[in-house]
């Protein structure tokens, strides 16, 4: 029972962890100084989608999976728990490569419009 929370912990490690390398920019509008945790993190998801790269967490977890007796699940967090929403039939590389180049621009966007606020505050004074 034990290594079955634990893999479950790391699940959701990991799914915060995903949503915070998408959407941390949108936190930045109110808490700015998180920038420099935001972009490690977005710059770790580009690289590991780009390069079809596998997070450690997603062995970590399934490690636990099979301490606990449960059957593990093959490649990355993303295909396994996402990939079926996103890309019904599997996860391609060049499917990684949109969802990078996703990623950047959104993040792009909102790190322009933070950038763009900044300037226009520091206009107004």
């Amino acid at each position: 029972m034990g290594w079955s929370i634990l893999a479950d912990m790391v699940l959701v490690l990991h799914g915060a962890f995903i949503a915070w390398a998408t959407l941390g920019a949108l936190s930045l509008w109110r808490w700015p100084r998180l920038v420099w945790l935001h972009l490690p993190a977005l710059a770790w998801g580009v690289w590991v989608e780009a390069t079809a790269g596998l997070c450690p967490l997603t062995p970590l977890e399934m490690g636990l999976r099979h301490r606990a007796g449960q059957q593990g699940y093959a490649g990355s967090f993303v295909d396994h728990h996402l990939g079926a929403l996103i890309y019904p039939q599997g996860l391609t590389p060049a499917a990684q490569w949109r969802i990078a180049l996703v990623l950047a621009a959104f993040n792009l966007i909102a790190y322009g419009l933070l950038w763009w606020r900044s300037r226009r505050r520091r206009a107004m004074r």
